[in-house]
């Protein structure tokens, strides 16, 4: 079977604003050839539920809104297992980025949907989830641009950063609706979100009795601290933009931040050797976002010299594909130790792809990509029920003919 090429009609795809900007390049509003936001799902609409009591804890969104997510109730065997996924869309790392997220979706609930469609691993079908669709499922909004990790505000650009209190208000307010009943959890999560899995993941397990089943799943979320085409490390000034900010070090993990910087404690490669909880990493080896953002972004490539390979991979040159071979060796590196644990899962594939679980036909589809002959899916089921080992890596491209690769029109 060939590799599965998704053209991508908007060159826009996650939300991130630009490292030095105030416009989001990057804008999760996914417009695909085919299947278009769904991945060919038909799955069901879920409202909005604003959180009330948000207010009054000061946990709102940038422009102050209240925060919000959206609850499908579980039924049958399902009933109390509960699966927390924490919307991704990049991140707001200056006043005017901020204040240009907080007049969308990403930084106010006044310019969210009042309704989201479930697919993957949100779904509601067996044929689609076949371990989680009867599961209570939610989805947190995320509208605070730092992964749910600041604690602060500017009040000359009217900016809260309240990501942290966010998180707070939506785990109490889904513990009253019947989360601490739960006996099984899964937090999870992609791109931005998926470093907000890593980052609350240990928070997460600490809101549950010792004997219930928790474990976080992050998806397309292990941004690496790497240098550019051009030597340089634009993710680590990005990423330190967002932390000094929104005051996030507060808030980032104290198994880190005892011994590594703040910014360095906010990329997830520091933060997963000394996760406690089980942790499955769902990633591609060859990340279009980190392609196209942190490796070979427009300010390390003044001449355009990778402008068609950070658009498709097929048009990258030997040398390009051997620089993007070193950063695939950086992605498996930084998990070699998470890996060797037995309470941990891993599902790398090597694909020019960027969040799998979500899409339905990246999640659990006939053609779904696939290592060990498992759907991603199936590789994610087995490991949080236990049915067996899941520790899957591929082999380097272009060996993979399962993929689905993501095909952008035009440089951006």
């Amino acid at each position: 079977m060939a590799s599965r090429v998704v053209a991508v009609i908007l060159a826009v795809l996650a939300g991130a604003s630009a490292a030095h900007g105030s416009e989001p390049w990057w804008n999760e509003t996914q417009v695909y050839g085919t299947n278009a936001n769904s991945g060919g799902s038909t799955g069901v609409f879920v409202g909005l539920t604003l959180i009330q009591s948000a207010a009054a804890k000061g946990a709102v969104c940038l422009d102050g809104s209240l925060p919000g997510y959206h609850l499908h109730r579980g039924f049958g065997s399902g009933a109390n297992s509960w699966l927390v996924n924490l919307e991704g869309g990049g991140w707001c790392n200056d006043v005017s980025s901020c204040v240009f997220r907080k007049g969308s979706r990403r930084g106010s609930s006044n310019h969210m949907e009042r309704q989201l469609q479930f697919t993957g691993i949100m779904s509601n079908r067996p044929g689609e989830n076949p371990d989680f669709y009867n599961w209570n499922r939610v989805k947190v909004r995320y509208c605070d641009g730092g992964s749910f990790t600041g604690d602060g505000s500017n009040a000359a650009a009217g900016l809260y950063f309240r990501g942290q209190r966010i998180w707070q208000a939506a785990m109490d307010d889904l513990m009253a609706q019947g989360m601490r009943y739960a006996n099984q959890a899964l937090l999870a999560g992609c791109s931005a979100g998926g470093v907000s899995t890593i980052l609350h993941c240990d928070e997460f397990r600490g809101l549950f009795p010792s004997n219930t089943r928790v474990k976080c799943l992050a998806d397309a979320g292990m941004f690496l601290d790497t240098v550019d085409v051009r030597g340089r490390r634009e993710m680590r000034s990005f990423f330190d933009g967002i932390v000094r900010l929104q005051g996030s070090g507060r808030s980032l993990p104290r198994s880190c931040t005892t011994h590594m910087d703040k910014t360095s404690c906010f990329f997830p490669q520091n933060v997963v050797p000394n996760i406690q909880t089980p942790t499955f990493i769902l990633n591609t080896a060859y990340d279009v976002w980190q392609l196209q953002q942190s490796v070979a972004p427009k300010t390390a490539d003044p001449q355009g010299l990778w402008s068609k390979c950070r658009t498709n991979h097929a048009y990258c040159n030997s040398n390009q594909l051997q620089f993007l071979q070193g950063f695939r060796n950086q992605m498996l590196d930084s998990v070699r130790g998470f890996s060797a644990s037995r309470q941990n899962g891993m599902f790398i594939n090597s694909c020019f792809a960027h969040c799998q679980s979500e899409r339905q036909d990246t999640w659990y589809a006939n053609n779904s990509p696939r290592l060990g002959n498992k759907r991603i899916a199936e590789a994610v089921g087995d490991w949080f029920l236990e049915r067996g080992d899941a520790k899957y890596t591929d082999c380097a491209y272009p060996c993979d003919n399962t993929c689905h690769h993501l095909v952008f029109r035009g440089d951006h």
